[in-house]
């Protein structure tokens, strides 16, 4: 990366365009170079953040039917970096049967793939720490994955009832044995924004220290 991409993460995060996006693990592009993945409950408003994050509207595509929220996604910035999209995970009108498969697919992307530098994690501000947040981030947990978690929809809440939503996330990971960060976000009122694109470029240009073991 270079120093300009120091001084303005947009123009890194605005490059980015879609590469492909894949149902299996045998789609999914060389693992190398340097990867940072959003996760997030359906209608949590990711697919928001990742566009309001990257200044690029439409780059990442929601849709009310279930089958494509199965794939993977994968947007390049540059030749040795990538954003993920992963699929939303419970979305009630999906079987069982077919929700467990989309969470072993994340689960394996997330302990196995070499190239992941951190999570950005979706919550929504008004209902934090579902179970299904929980297994995301107990996952992340055994491999040592640094994860950010954007607390979203603040705009609905008032200043105090985000701050208690912050300090109540912020206890529960304070537990975690991986390093997990907590912020406000706002992809309709942009509150947060620059705070995670900065955290998104200091993870995409670590490059020091063994792959798996000492991700920061």
């Amino acid at each position: 990366m270079t120093s300009s991409t120091r001084e303005n993460p947009e123009k890194l995060l605005n490059r980015a365009r879609f590469s492909i996006a894949a149902a299996e693990p045998g789609q999914w592009p060389p693992d190398a170079g340097f990867e940072v993945a959003f996760a997030g409950r359906s209608n949590v408003g990711k697919s928001s953040a990742i566009n309001v994050i990257a200044r690029r509207q439409g780059l990442a595509r929601t849709s009310k039917t279930p089958g494509r929220t199965r794939q993977i996604v994968f947007f390049d910035l540059d030749r040795q970096s990538r954003l993920v999209d992963l699929p939303g995970y419970g979305y009630a009108r999906v079987p069982e049967r077919l929700r467990a498969a989309w969470g072993q697919l994340i689960e394996r992307y997330l302990t196995g793939r070499q190239a992941l530098r951190g999570l950005i994690l979706v919550m929504d501000a008004r209902h934090p720490l579902t179970e299904l947040d929980r297994h995301m981030l107990h996952w992340c947990e055994p491999v040592g994955l640094p994860v950010h978690i954007l607390l979203s929809k603040t705009d609905k809440l008032s200043r105090s009832q985000a701050a208690q939503a912050v300090s109540a996330v912020e206890r529960f990971v304070s537990d975690l044995t991986n390093p997990v960060t907590v912020q406000q976000f706002s992809a309709l009122k942009r509150t947060g924004v620059e705070e995670a694109q900065w955290k998104i470029v200091d993870w995409l240009e670590w490059e020091s220290g063994d792959a798996r073991g000492n991700r920061g």
